[in-house]
């Protein structure tokens, strides 16, 4: 049976919980990623996905030019919009429980976490890709 440590991501885009989501969004247009542990003093205190910041963009910008767009995100900490607490995993887990995990939970992504450190990130890409390779 594969484990998460086997399917996730290693390499980890992550965001402070001070952050703007002026900046989540100019690394989700320019990295293509899509979630983002937030972390504080090294700890994962939240997930923050691309669905939040639409979420929180949405009705507040729609009226608006590109300008005033930015100088709105930027007055926007992440923490105001993240989920709390994180829902995570460890390296150890089965990839059937991680499935299972963030299906029951609606989410997109699971940080990998070893102990206290952050070591990863699995997310749907990850499952479909281990679904493509199948025989």
């Amino acid at each position: 049976m594969k484990t998460v440590r086997e399917i996730m991501s290693a390499e980890v885009t992550t965001l402070g919980r001070n952050d703007t989501l002026q900046l989540a969004q100019d690394i989700m247009t320019l990295g293509r990623v899509r979630h983002f542990p937030v972390l504080e003093d090294g700890e994962v205190v939240g997930v923050m996905s691309q669905r939040d910041l639409y979420k929180a963009s949405l009705g507040s910008v729609m009226k608006y030019g590109e300008k005033a767009q930015r100088e709105f995100l930027d007055t926007i900490a992440v923490k105001e919009v993240m989920h709390y607490p994180p829902v995570t995993t460890t390296p150890q887990a089965s990839v059937k429980e991680a499935a299972e995990l963030m299906l029951g939970e609606k989410i997109g992504c699971l940080p990998v976490i070893d102990g206290e450190e952050l070591v990863g990130i699995v997310t749907e890409t990850d499952m479909l890709k281990l679904v493509a390779e199948m025989d």
